[in-house]
């Protein structure tokens, strides 16, 4: 049987191994919004997430690039148009993440990509959003 200092050092492992991938999806977002493709970047972000984890320092070097991502949608028609209907979901949870910061600018972008997200998906999407407490942005 593990011991607990084992089990913390792979707790560990397995969130440092979560940022290294975090930070590699990260180096491609800016990529695709320095070539002026920001639907791609969010669609590439929404990837795989949120990080299957618990460790909040996962989460939260994983909001900043999904944040990134985000602030860069300019025409929110065009995002839903090119967005898949599987991310409404986690990308309902990550607004809800933007607007829980408290950020002018941010909770802007969140409430106008939430309104029409909400008339893309309907309200089952902010139920479903709230009620999932396994993944947890």
């Amino acid at each position: 049987m593990a011991g607990r200092g084992e089990t913390v050092k792979a707790e560990n492992a397995e969130a440092e191994a979560i940022i290294t991938r975090i930070e590699h999806k990260s180096r491609k977002i800016e990529s695709l919004l320095k070539q002026g493709r920001p639907v791609e970047a969010l669609k590439t972000v929404l990837e795989g997430s949120p990080p299957k984890t618990r460790d909040e320092r996962c989460k939260s070097a994983n909001w900043i690039v999904v944040h990134r991502a985000l602030m860069a949608i300019k025409d929110v028609d065009a995002l839903f148009s090119a967005l898949d209907p599987e991310y409404y979901d986690i990308l309902m949870k990550y607004l809800y993440r933007g607007l829980s910061t408290g950020d002018r600018p941010t909770c802007d972008q969140c409430l106008r990509i939430h309104e029409k997200l909400t008339e893309k998906a309907g309200m089952g999407c902010i139920l479903r959003s709230l009620a999932d407490t396994v993944n947890t942005v």
